[in-house]
């Protein structure tokens, strides 16, 4: 009967995931409306682009005498008043629909030419409406369907071997940077999904046939179009999720040769729509948001090159959220950096070349890319390069280092798991409670209590303490879903007690002598090890 307990296991644990994506949906939802409109970084950018995607619309927006300028709904930019600043909360956006929201202001931060690629902008327009809250709002929770949409998706059709690399490579990434990003207007949201969903539907493109070969095919595609269409750098890193699945699943064959096509027609896809963007002669101009240093090139390169991975763990919580005007305790980055590590360390259990090489791949891209573009603009690193610039190139390490090589499968104890679970939900929802402070009331008020003396709160029923419990809850649900559904737990090793009475006198006067009780006890652990 054990096959058939194996297959009931199988069952079980496949219908307990199917409560993985509403659990992560609401989660992620709670993120949407812990920041008001134009929280996330450079919003008033990203928003007006938005409404100016498709040109001249009334009440959307308006051509003014300065070429350079467009007129767009004052709500889209007043989320200036609090960027950066964050001892004020964000009680000064305005509450009138009619008089601020919808006046329209002439601003310069605007898409007009093709700094960012136009598909996020085009896409997110179609859900503008008069009402800019629930516009913001309804683009957010699209964002975060479409999240949860392709990850179940790629659930569904991955091998079953591949699922833990695809759920705990995202789970480990993404607290708490990652999950504010998702639930944003920013275009890094769909940068991070790009980055977490690519590589692993080509690799499970490159090991299936049939119908699920080709739904994982067209998850890829998407893929493809959703990064490479909201950033340049993401277009980058989409060639970079190719190259990977190439090393990871390459053989010298024609079955895989000519399903290859696909990889190679993405990768150049990527390539056109990062040539569409302005964005692409960063590389060979740096960025100029910031002064240049005093520096020679090689003390720039020599320092950035050994501070680079302070941008790593800032997408942990070191660094600040929204404008970096979010600050995280030391909790969230230290609980959320521990998890990824003991994770990605457990996943080196498997390793072969082709992981070994893929791995180095994604850390090379993670040290040079960065260096390269703070030593060609000429600044030190904690200015102009953020780490959401290089968000995606974590959760595709996170993933990576998951990969399974091999018919063995990665085992934890329920105490690693526990441990695990506890720090992630506790990560997670300290991380969201910092979020909601700083809007809320601003930084200088400190408690639990989220809604004493609130300043600013969106116009729903539920309070900013019911919002961050079922958020936190949830998540935390999450976590023992996805454990239970893709995690082995193993057997606790139990020493075995000898059956015999003692009958000696040495025995009799306390137990063996030590030479034998030391001969026994090494004996059962080479059992019990074996």
């Amino acid at each position: 009967m054990t096959w058939m307990n194996a297959v009931r296991s199988r069952r079980f644990r496949f219908k307990f995931m199917a409560l993985a994506p509403l659990l992560a949906a609401v989660a992620l939802t709670s993120w949407a409306f812990a920041s008001p409109v134009g929280s996330s970084p450079d919003d008033d950018f990203h928003l007006a682009s938005t409404w100016c995607a498709t040109g001249n619309v009334a009440h959307e927006c308006q051509a003014v005498s300065d070429q350079g300028k467009r007129a767009v709904p004052g709500a889209l930019i007043q989320g200036r008043c609090f960027a950066g600043k964050g001892e004020l909360s964000a009680a000064c956006l305005s509450t009138s629909p009619h008089k601020t929201q919808n006046a329209l202001v002439a601003t310069n931060r605007v898409n007009l030419r093709g700094f960012y690629p136009p598909l996020y902008y085009l896409s997110m327009h179609l859900f503008v409406t008069s009402n800019i809250a629930v516009s913001v709002v309804l683009m957010r929770i699209v964002n975060i369907l479409l999240f949860v949409g392709l990850a179940t998706a790629i659930y569904v059709l991955l091998p079953a071997h591949r699922r833990l690399s695809l759920v705990w490579g995202l789970a480990m990434t993404l607290v708490p940077l990652g999950l504010f990003l998702v639930a944003s207007n920013n275009p890094s949201g769909w940068a991070a999904i790009s980055a977490g969903t690519l590589w692993i539907s080509l690799v499970g493109y490159f090991e299936s046939s049939g119908a699920k070969k080709a739904g994982l095919g067209a998850v890829a595609a998407v893929s493809t179009v959703l990064g490479a269409g909201a950033r340049a750098d993401s277009a980058v890193y989409a060639v970079v999720a190719v190259v990977v699945a190439v090393l990871l699943t390459g053989r010298l064959n024609r079955r895989w040769l000519v399903s290859a096509i696909l990889p190679l027609v993405l990768a150049a896809m990527a390539v056109v729509l990062l040539l569409s963007a302005s964005q692409s002669g960063v590389p060979a101009s740096g960025l100029h948001s910031d002064p240049r240093q005093a520096l020679s090139w090689h003390q720039l390169l020599f320092t950035n090159f050994l501070n680079v991975p302070s941008l790593w763990s800032g997408v942990f919580g070191s660094w600040q959220l929204g404008w970096l005007d979010t600050p995280m305790p030391a909790i969230v980055w230290v609980g959320a950096l521990s998890a990824f590590a003991v994770l990605a360390f457990a996943g080196l259990v498997w390793m072969s070349a082709r992981k070994l090489l893929a791995i180095a791949t994604v850390l090379g891209a993670l040290w040079v890319i960065p260096t390269y573009i703070l030593v060609k603009s000429g600044v030190l690193v904690g200015h102009a390069v953020q780490p959401r610039y290089i968000l995606p190139l974590i959760i595709l390490l996170g993933g990576v280092a998951l990969f399974q090589v091999g018919g063995e499968r990665l085992k934890f104890s329920k105490a690693q798991v526990v441990v695990i679970i506890c720090t992630l939900s506790v990560a997670n929802a300290t991380a969201l409670h910092f979020n909601m402070r700083r809007y809320i009331t601003g930084t200088t008020v400190t408690g639990w209590d989220l809604n004493t003396a609130a300043q600013w709160w969106w116009n729903i029923p539920f309070s900013p303490m019911m919002v961050w419990a079922v958020g936190s809850l949830s998540f935390a649900a999450f976590l023992v879903v996805i454990a239970v559904g893709t995690m082995r737990v193993r057997a606790a090793a139990v020493v075995p007690h000898p059956q015999a009475a003692p009958t000696t006198a040495a025995h009799r006067a306390g137990g063996p002598p030590w030479h034998h009780r030391f001969h026994r006890d090494v004996s059962a652990g080479q059992a019990v090890t074996r």
